[in-house]
């Protein structure tokens, strides 16, 4: 299995923090950051960079744009998922239409998803 680190990913990855995504943004400033449990920002796993990470829970969090409602995207997207899933994370697609409609219930969902992981853990 490919080494779940990989350092050519490293300069893209803290570009990606510098320009967040206005829902990654608010996601971040307004819930994950002073979140309980700890997360990342653009965290390389392997060959992917993941918008949101927290190794406690075992769970990456991708905020989806248009873009990956195309049938290219949607492909690609499968095998990103299946690519984390096989380290044993969760991944959490979020719209990010969802992030601007429903925040509150955006992040009551990863709550109750992270609260569920840190559950089986134990």
């Amino acid at each position: 299995m490919q080494s779940k680190h990989n350092k050519q990913l490293v300069p893209l990855a803290k570009q990606l923090r510098k320009e967040m995504t206005k829902e990654e943004r608010r996601l971040w400033y307004d819930f994950l950051r002073l979140y309980s449990v700890r997360f990342s920002r653009q965290k390389v796993l392997g060959k992917y960079i993941a918008d949101f990470y927290s190794a406690e829970a075992k769970l990456v969090i991708e905020l989806d744009g248009s873009q990956h409602y195309e049938n290219d995207n949607i492909e690609k997207d499968a095998e990103r998922t299946a690519f984390l899933e096989s380290y044993g994370l969760t991944v959490l697609r979020i719209a990010n239409n969802e992030v601007n409609k429903n925040f509150r219930e955006v992040c009551e969902y990863i709550d109750n998803m992270v609260r569920q992981s840190l559950s089986q853990r134990c």
